[in-house]
């Protein structure tokens, strides 16, 4: 299994390069949506980022960008993919309500809207109807080394902040109010998370899709925050869950011919189902046990 893997590595090494550097990125930016309760803006964000690629199909046929020279459709839909991201991040992020309605309220509103317009702008396209179920399926294959270098990058930019400032994201995460006490702008950390958490949806989506992004987004810190209760040892753990199943998942992919993403978020979830039922078991042991 594993030299069947290796044997691949000249095929397919940037992506899988790309999978788990992306599966560490998120995953570590992941803890902070879980810690704030926010697990619905990720598909949200996710989705929104797809009608950003959708709308930048019809534009190339709309206003026939092809044919401009020096025009490049992947990096514009990679831009247009990255703004609706950050800008339904931006919309969703804590506290932004309109009218009289939730924030769960407008989180539902955006991913439903994002969902239906994004299908109907390429309805009438086979290719970019074909592209957008893609991204809705997830699927790693078509990473470049340049995808590795970015990821990688940003991987170093988010280790650096969250060394470099870890009081402050321990505060973020767990005590808004304490944040304010101690002077901490708390209305710029939400802007500013919301806008590198659109930031990273919008640039994974476009390689990864939907189904690879929201898993490793989210399932890894539930996994971690289910096996312990310090904050900082979730921080740790997180990414290396993430890292480390994904890479499971790609060499059982691998050897069963299966798509690499759904094999990892199927594991992730298979991880976290295991953890739920031996917290049950816990409480279940430590409630029977006679009290002195």
């Amino acid at each position: 299994m594993i030299d069947n893997f290796l044997d691949s590595w000249d095929l397919f090494q940037f992506m899988y390069l790309s999978g788990w550097l992306l599966a560490f990125l998120l995953s570590l930016s992941g803890v902070l949506v879980v810690a704030r309760d926010q697990i619905f803006i990720g598909v949200a964000v996710s989705q929104s980022s797809t009608l950003g690629i959708a709308l930048g199909l019809r534009l190339i046929t709309w206003l026939r960008l092809s044919s401009v020279a020096g025009f490049h459709p992947d990096a514009f839909l990679s831009f247009m993919a990255v703004v609706f991201a950050v800008l339904a991040a931006l919309l969703t992020a804590r506290g932004q309500t309109i009218g009289h309605e939730s924030h769960e309220a407008l989180t539902g509103w955006v991913f439903l809207c994002a969902a239906s317009v994004a299908i109907l702008l390429v309805a009438h396209s086979p290719h970019g109807l074909e592209e957008v179920q893609r991204l809705l399926s997830s699927s790693l294959i078509g990473a470049t080394v340049i995808d590795v270098g970015l990821f990688g990058g940003l991987s170093a930019i988010t280790i650096l902040v969250v060394v470099s400032c870890r009081r402050q994201v321990l505060l973020f995460a767990l005590d808004p109010s304490m944040m304010t006490a101690v002077g901490m702008r708390g209305a710029l950390w939400t802007l500013g998370a919301a806008a590198w958490l659109g930031l990273l949806v919008g640039v994974s989506m476009r390689v990864s899709g939907l189904l690879y992004t929201f898993g490793n987004l989210v399932l890894p810190a539930l996994i971690a925050k289910n096996l312990c209760r310090d904050v900082t040892t979730v921080f740790w753990l997180t990414p290396c869950f993430a890292v480390g199943v994904s890479a499971v998942g790609f060499v059982l992919a691998n050897h069963f011919d299966f798509p690499p993403a759904q094999m990892t978020v199927a594991l992730l979830s298979l991880t976290l189902a295991t953890t739920w039922a031996r917290g049950r078991w816990h409480d279940r042991v430590v409630s029977e046990v006679p009290q002195a």
